[in-house]
């Protein structure tokens, strides 16, 4: 229960569409002109079919939440349907996923900071730190603290603006577009790129991640029988907003779309300002939220004598700084999509496509359909192929640019 902390934090029953909008809206939109650029436009289908397949298997964990009593959480799930093994398995990818996205928000960080001031450094002794380098670091300082407070409402509250954050650099990419004429109408782009389908599907797939906390939302609902409605709410809404900056991205940037969009706008223009400050600001919030629930669950680890204040605080830098080490040792500082794309080719679709529809057979397996078979055994194999096929790819590429 304590992984959903984050999520317990910023929903509330009398606003849940915003929460799950907000879930799903995350740095994922900043990557959907790549996944254009990569897959094509037909690759847009892909984004259409993975956003159905979210809202499907979003309404069987609802099912499966429905089957016993006691239930509120995903690793509850995976305890009713596969026992103790379940409950690890399924909290060891989301607590990967959580530890993942914090590497992610430091890459976006140093990218975005990097684009702003690019002849930043700092030396040191015979030592030189690039402006990726010394932003990486300076914003670990800045939310190693953050990671530090028991109370996270304050920031709750902040992060909970993310809904907005996400239309604001979306309309900031349409002003530059339609009113400042930032490379419109550049490329006419491919209608079909296959050798880029994988990693589409991965950036794709990263955008519907949001499984983890959709338990919750349930469980706070006031009325539990609008659930299907508020999810299909949230989910046609966050695939709007991701299609209209994919199309928009792409128009733009054509060929020379980076893996985030912000990263193309032109700096001395106030949309791309505000675009590139708006995506810098947001993850610092979101840092020690998407951190803390890991931090909770290797905390019940340590002995009841050694949970003191104290060590906490070190255990959390630790967890911070390991962050960093992973995101400096390996060369993913301009390739944040393809960090996106491994992230989701190999967590999302376990998290959101595979997983429901496995604990959605197990526990009610006396119940369902032959239909519901067919289409639950239909999703696996198609969330296995994307996750093998977008894994091979994205590791591929990452590989080659650390050789």
């Amino acid at each position: 229960a304590q992984y959903m902390l984050m999520f317990r934090l910023v929903s509330w029953n009398q606003n849940q569409n915003n929460s799950g909008v907000n879930v799903l809206c995350g740095v994922g939109i900043l990557s959907t002109p790549c996944a254009v650029r990569q897959g094509g436009w037909l690759g847009l289908v892909i984004l259409a079919v993975l956003a159905v397949l979210a809202w499907y298997t979003g309404v069987l964990l609802r099912r499966c939440l429905d089957s016993k009593e006691g239930l509120e959480t995903y690793p509850d799930i995976g305890h009713a349907a596969f026992g103790t093994p379940g409950r690890i398995v399924i909290s060891i990818i989301l607590y990967m996923e959580l530890y993942a996205c914090c590497i992610e928000y430091l890459i976006l960080e140093s990218d975005n900071l990097s684009k702003l001031f690019p002849n930043a450094h700092l030396t040191i002794g015979g030592f030189t730190l690039d402006a990726h380098v010394l932003f990486a670091i300076l914003t670990t300082l800045v939310v190693m603290p953050t990671t530090w407070l028991r109370d996270l409402s304050c920031l709750s509250f902040i992060s909970a603006g993310g809904v907005v954050a996400s239309i604001v650099i979306v309309s900031c990419l349409f002003w530059a577009g339609l009113v400042d004429h930032v490379g419109v109408n550049k490329s006419e782009g491919t209608a079909l790129n296959l050798p880029g389908i994988p990693i589409a599907i991965g950036l794709y797939g990263y955008c519907y991640s949001g499984h983890g906390v959709f338990p919750n939302i349930y469980s706070s609902l006031k009325k539990s029988n609008q659930f299907n409605a508020v999810l299909f709410t949230c989910i046609a809404l966050s695939t709007v907003l991701f299609a209209g900056a994919a199309v928009m991205g792409y128009i733009m940037f054509g060929e020379t779309t980076e893996s985030q969009f912000t990263l193309n706008m032109p700096p001395n223009l106030m949309s791309s300002k505000i675009a590139v400050w708006t995506t810098v600001t947001n993850p610092i919030t979101k840092y020690a939220l998407t951190m803390t629930p890991l931090a909770l669950s290797l905390e019940e680890l340590l002995p009841t004598n050694r949970q003191t204040y104290g060590n906490i605080i070190m255990l959390r830098s630790a967890l911070v700084l390991s962050s960093l080490g992973v995101a400096l040792s390996v060369p993913f500082f301009g390739l944040i999509g393809l960090v996106m794309s491994l992230v989701g080719s190999l967590l999302t679709m376990f998290v959101a496509y595979i997983l429901p529809c496995a604990c959605f057979l197990a526990i009610l397996r006396s119940t369902v359909t032959w239909y519901q078979i067919v289409l639950c055994v239909f999703i696996i194999v198609v969330g296995l192929c994307c996750a093998g096929v977008g894994t091979y790819s994205s590791l591929s590429k990452i590989i080659q640019n650390y050789q």
